[in-house]
C-alpha cells in the first residue's frame, strides 16, 4: 500500500480478515469461475498429467488432492462452511508476519493489533500427517504433441537437516544454475534438445524439468538421467563446488532481496520454517563450510533412488526404451 493511503488500506484489511460477509451471491459467481476452469483443464493434457502425478506419488494423502476442487465436490460448499473455515483457521496461534517499508515499529505495534486483535487465539485444523512421494515409477499422458514434457522426482530435504547445504548446493550445481550447469550443458549446449532444463529443491523432493520436441523425448530422458547417475556416482568436482558457493552467496541478494515484496516474502519464509533471526548473516557462512566429502554424500543419498518421471507427450517407444 502506499504509505498515504494506509489508513484506509488497514481499515479494509481489517474489515476482510474480521468481518467477512460471504453472501450467496459472490460464492456463487466465484464458484461458477472455478468450475468452468475445471472444465477447460480437463482438455489440458498439462492438468490433466498433473492431477494424475500427484494421485500417483501421494496415493491417498491430501497432498494428491486438487487446490481449486472438483466439479462434484465445489456445489456443496455453503456459506455456513466458509464461515466455518473462517474461524478454525484464522487464528493468532498460526498467524506470521513480515512487514517491510515505510513504517515504524510503534506503529506498526499498534497496526497489528487493530488488524488481528480480535482473532481467536487457536485455531482447530485437523493435522495433516507427513508424506513421503512415492518414487520409482512412470507415469504418463499420452498425448499427440509436438512438444514433451519431463519431470523427474529424486529424494528431497529439509531446511532442517544437517546436510540441507550440502543439498542446495548439489543442485545448484546439478540444474539450479540456470546457465552453468551439468544438465544445461549436456541438454541444451552439447545437443541442443531443449530451451530449458533444470533442477529444482523442494521440501519432499528434488525435481528436474525439461520440455524437448517429441522425437527426441527418449533421447533427453535417457541423457538426464545418465547426469544424474553420474553425479550420485561421482559427485562433483572441486571447481564446480567453488562456482556454485560464489553464485548462492553472491546472487542471494538480487534473487531474494531485490524488493520491498521479495524481502516480506522471505522474511516470512524463514519464519514459516523456523530459521532463527541472522539466517541473512549466517546463511553465507553457511555455505562456505560446506565441504566437497559433504556433497558428494548428499549426491549418492539423494540421487541413487530410484525417480519418479512424468511424460506428457506421445509414448516414448518400447518397453526397452
Amino acid at each position: 500500500m502506499l504509505s498515504k493511503k494506509q489508513d484506509a488500506a488497514f481499515g479494509l484489511l481489517r474489515l476482510a480478515l474480521n468481518a467477512p460477509r460471504f453472501e450467496q451471491g459472490p460464492i456463487d459467481r466465484v464458484r461458477a469461475e472455478i468450475v468452468s476452469r475445471i472444465v477447460g483443464s480437463e482438455r489440458d493434457p498439462n492438468a490433466i498429467a498433473q492431477r494424475k502425478w500427484l494421485r500417483a506419488i501421494y496415493g491417498a494423502h491430501p497432498c494428491s488432492r486438487p487446490g481449486e476442487g472438483t466439479k462434484e465436490s465445489l456445489p456443496g460448499i455453503t456459506p455456513s462452511d466458509l464461515r466455518a473455515f473462517h474461524q478454525a483457521i484464522f487464528a493468532r496461534d498460526g498467524l506470521h508476519i513480515a512487514v517491510v517499508g515505510d513504517i515504524d515499529a510503534n506503529t506498526l505495534r499498534e497496526r497489528l493489533d487493530q488488524l488481528f486483535g480480535d482473532l481467536p487465539e487457536q485455531q482447530t485444523l485437523v493435522p495433516v500427517y507427513d508424506v513421503a512421494p512415492k518414487l520409482g515409477q512412470l507415469v504418463e499422458e499420452n498425448y499427440d504433441l509436438p512438444q514433451t514434457s519431463l519431470t523427474l522426482a529424486w529424494p528431497g530435504v529439509k531446511p532442517s537437516a544437517p546436510d540441507f547445504y550440502a543439498a542446495v548446493l548439489l543442485n545448484d550445481i546439478l540444474g539450479g544454475s540456470y546457465l552453468t550447469s551439468r544438465l544445461y550443458e549436456e541438454v541444451r549446449q552439447k545437443r541442443g534438445l531443449a530451451y530449458h532444463v533444470s533442477s529444482e529443491l523442494t521440501l519432499d523432493s528434488l525435481l528436474v524439468t525439461t520440455e524437448t520436441r517429441s522425437d527426441c523425448a527418449a533421447q533427453t530422458l535417457s541423457i538426464v538421467r545418465d547426469v544424474v547417475k553420474q553425479m550420485a556416482q561421482q559427485g562433483p568436482t572441486g571447481a564446480e563446488l567453488k562456482a556454485a558457493k560464489k553464485h548462492l552467496i553472491g546472487a542471494y541478494a538480487i534473487d531474494q532481496l531485490g524488493s520491498t515484496r521479495s524481502i516480506a516474502d522471505r522474511l516470512l519464509d524463514l519464519q514459516i520454517h523456523k530459521a532463527d533471526v541472522d539466517y541473512n548473516q549466517r546463511r553465507a557462512r553457511s555455505i562456505g563450510r560446506v565441504t566437497l566429502k559433504q556433497v558428494k554424500a548428499a549426491a549418492k543419498k539423494l540421487l541413487s533412488a530410484e525417480p519418479a518421471i512424468l511424460v506428457v507427450g506421445p509414448p516414448l517407444g518400447g518397453k526397452d526404451e
